[in-house]
């Protein structure tokens, strides 16, 4: 675990499902048909509802998500195969989102506390796409200019999901932000796993975990590495500035 230190960071490097807007189950609810149907073409024999779903995969993008159950029928996905559910997927759930997220005081106000000291970066497994999407219809764009936006699908030679740290990796040397000087925000046990692992402190916030899941989220996310736990934007604004 990294120690957090709050007066030596000069960046916030912000996970977004999960942990800028409530866009996990809404994502999975949107997604659970396109899944269902990869799942089929892989031999499964029943569907799947969004929350078995979101505990299989929680913390991955479509893609990463897709290697591993293909894996698990002992399948070896061709890349235009795996291209092709990944796109149909990304405008299903890019849709929805656009119609069911809205702006959120409680998320906004303490990220406009923080931007005053603290410049904001979004470091997401989603595609660019469906993040550009979500910050625009929840109010959060201005905060996080296109250039500070990174994607694990979209942002690098090859596209990967956390909790394989690269593209946090890539946010900092892009941003010029080493490890000392920048600290992560996760929701998910892989996304923590993913900041832990490329050197960030971590604070997990578990605002838009559902209440009866947050005990045990906070648990796994302490195991995972994270150096506190928050329940909510104005707690994590007030433990860091």
């Amino acid at each position: 675990m990294t120690p957090l230190d709050p007066a030596a960071a000069t960046s916030l490097l912000c996970d977004a499902d999960g942990t800028l807007f409530p866009s996990e189950e809404p994502a999975y609810a949107a997604s659970a048909d396109v899944t269902n149907r990869f799942l089929a073409s892989l031999g499964s024999r029943r569907s799947h509802g969004p929350r078995e779903l979101q505990a299989m995969t929680n913390g991955k993008n479509f893609r990463g998500a897709a290697h591993e159950l293909a894996a698990g029928y002992g399948r070896e996905l061709v890349r235009a195969e795996l291209d092709s559910w990944v796109a149909e997927e990304k405008d299903v759930v890019t849709a929805h989102l656009r119609t069911v997220l809205r702006p959120d005081p409680q998320v906004r106000g303490p990220l406009m506390r923080l931007a005053g000291r603290l410049d904001l970066a979004a470091v997401t497994s989603s595609a660019s796409s469906r993040l550009d999407a979500c910050l625009e219809v929840t109010g959060l764009a201005p905060l996080f200019p296109p250039e500070r936006r990174f994607s694990a699908e979209d942002s690098l030679p090859e596209p990967t999901s956390k909790p394989d740290p690269a593209v946090y990796t890539h946010a900092g040397q892009v941003l010029g932000t080493a490890p000392g000087a920048g600290i992560a925000v996760e929701d998910s046990i892989n996304g923590a796993r993913s900041a832990v692992a490329a050197g960030y402190p971590t604070v997990g916030i578990v605002l838009f975990v559902p209440p009866p899941d947050r005990e045990d989220r906070t648990a796994a996310l302490r195991e995972a590495g994270v150096s506190a736990v928050v329940a909510s934007w104005e707690e994590l604004a007030d433990l860091l500035l």
